[in-house]
């Protein structure tokens, strides 16, 4: 029942708020790549998925690069989350590695619980807000 952001969902929502922040909300490959702190060939592994959800366009040749869609204004914590690491079961084990055996374990019903409220809160928060609307 675990639910945890891999290094490609963080990537993912800070190339989504630099985005926003460029002018245009565009911005070249490599000045993506600098801005989130990632190899421009880590960031090729990560767009294509922001691409195929619609929240970004990815413009090839001479002052191409990544630009935001109107789509990517609508797209919650949630949203990115389950693009990057599919579609959550909810069947991971919180203590160990593994899939949840659903009983005999102390944690369940509290995690069971405590999961969706998260679930709720990130389904409600947007991915840009405050600064560049």
């Amino acid at each position: 029942m675990r639910l945890s952001f891999s290094r490609r969902t963080d990537l993912a929502l800070a190339a989504l708020r630099e985005l926003w922040k460029a002018p245009d909300h565009r911005l070249s490959r490599a000045e993506l790549a600098e801005r989130v702190g990632a190899t421009p060939g880590f960031l090729a592994q990560v767009m294509p998925f922001l691409v195929a959800e619609g929240w970004v366009v990815s413009d090839r040749g001479p002052g191409g690069g990544y630009r935001l869609t109107p789509r990517a204004f609508d797209a919650r914590v949630f949203d990115v989350y389950e693009a990057m690491e599919g579609r959550s079961s909810g069947r991971r084990c919180v203590l160990r590695d593994g899939p949840c055996p659903e009983t005999g374990c102390e944690l369940h019903a509290v995690w069971v619980e405590a999961r969706q409220v998260l679930i709720d809160g990130l389904r409600e928060m947007p991915v840009l807000q405050g600064e560049n609307t």
